[in-house]
């Protein structure tokens, strides 16, 4: 298959805007409406266990990781369904479940009531994040794919560099409750424009029977393709270290370190990071190819937090400040070439069934990096070993994932 825009399989009506920058810009703010309900909550996770009477320190993580559960097992549902009825509609039932969870969120009393509302957003949210790989994947394949995911993730990375400075900002002049408000605020605006401007990309003549044993031989099939079982298992690894950090940076920053309301600049380096890696990774996949691009990345990453982990120990697991970010924008650096790779890698095999084969690949993925992630920032003592530790550990882990997937095929131009 070509690495282009499949125009044979488009109606005529979407071959205006599809592929050009207003597509890479929906598809972006659709999928931060995951990010900015992670990120923008970090720096209000104090204030909100204070509130609702958090005992112990480290369950405030579960406020992050609850709505990554909700993420993981929305994703099962949405691209069956997409297949059958169109993604545009399966999108919209995933916003409505985003906002009623964030309705639940604006007036929990307690915990329970909160992580409810949380579940809620993160199940909805699967729908505009899952169903913008698909909608990539109706489009593109190839290179070209790896190309639109690098450049909707480059344009994606602003929300995490300024959604913490957005909490830290609300939470000057109110409540932590103002954040809900501009999440629904962000849900409404994204659900108007998907409606308004984008055409479907799945055609009628592409749609499948909502069938239980259609939908089995998919699973199987998924599961049966080894190059797309060897990435999906290296990219949850991957972000399983990357969720231990997420889930635990708040602690690491703002109170190991005594950053305080410094604590959103220090996460926007990172996260800017993350999107010049991204960016790079756009410009250079064409010539050298993803699995180059994600190997390096991995030799580094592992290779670097094994070298780290040594230091981390001999500092007692406080290295100086200085050391820590150093580590960690090289490791954010790594982590922006692998995502867009190793998402595009797993589905290129699967374009026949992409609205399956996303839910597959993006809810195992989801599943395996928030066990591993949760655990990793449940595992924080006062110290970033655990954490240099995990990414250690899962890096050295996803490479075997990528030899297992490349294993008995045809060298080739990806």
């Amino acid at each position: 298959m070509p690495d282009t825009l499949e125009s044979s399989h488009r109606p005529p009506s979407t071959k205006r805007r599809q592929g050009g920058a207003e597509l890479v810009a929906l598809l972006a703010m659709m999928t931060s409406l995951t990010a900015f309900s992670i990120d923008s909550m970090l720096p209000a996770l104090p204030q909100i266990a204070h509130d609702l009477g958090i005992a112990r320190e480290n369950d405030r993580q579960l406020i992050v990781s609850v709505l990554l559960l909700g993420l993981a097992a929305g994703q099962l549902l949405y691209g069956p369904v997409s297949d059958s009825v169109g993604r545009k509609p399966a999108m919209y039932a995933g916003f409505a479940v985003f906002l009623a969870g964030d309705v639940l969120c604006l007036v929990a009393a307690d915990f329970p009531m909160l992580l409810a509302g949380r579940f809620l957003q993160g199940l909805g949210a699967a729908g505009p994040r899952i169903l913008s790989m698909a909608m990539v994947r109706d489009l593109f394949s190839g290179r070209a794919m790896a190309r639109v995911m690098s450049l909707t993730t480059s344009v994606f990375i602003l929300v995490p560099v300024i959604a913490p400075a957005i909490g830290q900002g609300l939470l000057l002049i109110g409540s932590w409750h103002l954040i809900f408000v501009v999440l629904l605020a962000q849900g409404v605006a994204g659900l108007t424009w998907l409606a308004w401007r984008q055409p479907e990309t799945l055609p009628l003549g592409r749609r499948a029977a909502f069938r239980a044993r259609r939908i089995g031989r998919a699973f199987l099939e998924v599961a049966r393709t080894r190059v797309t079982v060897g990435y999906m298992l290296a990219a949850g690894l991957v972000s399983g270290a990357f969720i231990g950090w997420l889930t635990s940076c708040q602690q690491v920053l703002q109170e190991l370190y005594g950053l305080g309301r410094m604590f959103p600049l220090f996460f926007a380096m990172l996260a800017l990071t993350f999107g010049v890696a991204s960016l790079v990774n756009a410009r250079l996949v064409i010539r050298l190819g993803m699995r180059r691009l994600a190997g390096s990345a991995l030799a580094v990453m592992s290779s670097l937090s094994v070298v780290f982990l040594a230091v981390a120990f001999a500092a007692g697991g406080r290295p100086p400040l200085w050391a820590l970010m150093g580590y960690m924008l090289v490791i954010f650096f790594c982590i922006g070439l692998l995502f867009g790779n190793f998402n595009a890698l797993a589905m290129e095999p699967m374009g026949h069934i992409a609205g399956v084969a996303a839910a597959v690949v993006g809810s195992v993925t989801s599943f395996l990096s928030l066990v591993l992630g949760t655990g990793l920032g449940q595992a924080y003592d006062g110290s970033v070993r655990p954490l240099v530790a995990g990414f250690a550990i899962l890096g050295m882990a996803s490479a075997g994932c990528m030899v297992f997937a490349e294993r008995g095929r045809p060298t080739s131009a990806v």
